[in-house]
């Protein structure tokens, strides 16, 4: 189980590949380990099964974001009449150019625009196109950048084959190759020829660089957009955008077993043991929720680590007193400051003011 994660987060170190399902509401239902090196799409169809055989066909939608969803996937959850919520891949957008130039877009939220589309195969399924301001802005300004870093690099090299000073083909393509790699985001924008011209001391090497403008302008259009795929018979693509959204909520409990709970690294050897570690990591990440909802309700936010770091300063003490005939055990708990005192009973719960024989 622990084995070589190739071409994954850290390709030199032994992983694991855990699978989640929470309700909607980010609360942990099931989890499923797989093999360090399983891609997230590989897990789609065991995870679906190992559900099925736990709690039966419910009435559930699968939402899940396009790193999991592939069309033999998708075929898959078809032919077990299962209701799925997905995102698609950005090079769908294309299919739907029209309706993004369009109108009758619909605000769900501030800055976020949703629109109701046809299968471009005409299957029974909804396509919803969704569009955020914000998303556009930051992907733009990430596009900009790396425009402006690929097109430096890029110009500096024309520049030293012009000068003579970069002669050799094979690394003038070396050069241009990590160029494109670090700058991976823009490189589709960009098309780079390299010929040798001239021959004997007079050889040289002309580097022509051209930006697809139309390509640029497509990025503009489609920046901040991305299309949702359903079989769900759903007609408000509000309802459903907001149903799409809740992954949120599946991401942020990843990122409360990483970083608050520890689950990682792992640093046991065995498989019984690690599969004893991610057990409970998981049992604690069901409890971090349950009192992020505890807290919900009664109105103080859902950081839990806050609260938690306010409990510390609550002691209890076991007091151990010798008698006759037995020794009896008394508990005292420390009295709370006023800031904590609130906190507890908005959340109801009440301390013992006196000690008390356990």
């Amino acid at each position: 189980m622990r084995i070589l994660a190739t071409g994954r987060i850290c390709p030199d170190c032994p992983q694991v590949c855990i699978g989640l399902v929470t309700s909607r509401e980010g609360l942990p239902v099931a989890f499923e380990v797989f093999d360090g090196n399983r891609t997230d799409v590989t897990t789609t169809e065991e995870m679906v099964l190992i559900m099925e055989r736990k709690y039966g066909k419910a009435n559930r939608i699968w939402v899940m974001d396009r790193g999991m969803i592939s069309e033999k996937n998708i075929e898959f959850m078809q032919k077990r009449g299962a209701r799925y919520l997905v995102g698609t891949p950005r090079s769908m957008l294309r299919k739907f150019e029209q309706e993004l130039l369009g109108k009758d877009w619909e605000a769900v939220h501030p800055g976020v625009e949703v629109k109701i589309c046809a299968s471009p195969e005409g299957k029974d399924e909804t396509f919803v196109l969704c569009r955020s301001e914000g998303r556009k802005d930051k992907e733009m300004a990430l596009l900009n950048r790396f425009v402006a870093h690929l097109q430096t690099g890029l110009n500096k090299l024309k520049e030293q084959a012009e000068q003579g000073r970069l002669r050799d083909r094979q690394k003038a393509d070396r050069r241009i190759g990590r160029l494109l790699e670090r700058n991976s985001r823009a490189a589709s924008l960009f098309d780079v020829i390299v010929t040798e011209i001239g021959a004997g001391k007079d050889r040289r090497l002309a580097v022509d660089i051209k930006k697809s403008e139309e390509r640029y302008q497509w990025a503009l259009q489609s920046g901040g957009s991305y299309i949702l795929r359903t079989n769900w018979k759903e007609a408000d693509p509000k309802t459903i955008w907001k149903r799409y959204i809740q992954l949120t909520e599946v991401e942020d409990a990843f990122r409360t077993e990483k970083h608050d709970l520890g689950i990682r690294p792992i640093y046991h050897q065995r498989q019984d043991r690690t599969q004893a570690h991610i057990l409970v990591c998981f049992l604690s990440l069901a409890m971090w929720r349950t009192l992020q909802q505890w807290m919900k309700a009664s109105g103080l936010g859902t950081a839990p680590r806050k609260l938690i770091e306010e409990m510390r300063d609550v002691k209890s003490l076991d007091v151990l007193l010798p008698a006759k005939d037995k020794t009896i055990r008394l508990r005292a708990v420390s009295t709370p400051s006023k800031e904590l005192k609130v906190l507890l009973q908005r959340m109801k719960i009440f301390l013992p003011n006196r000690s008390k024989i356990i």
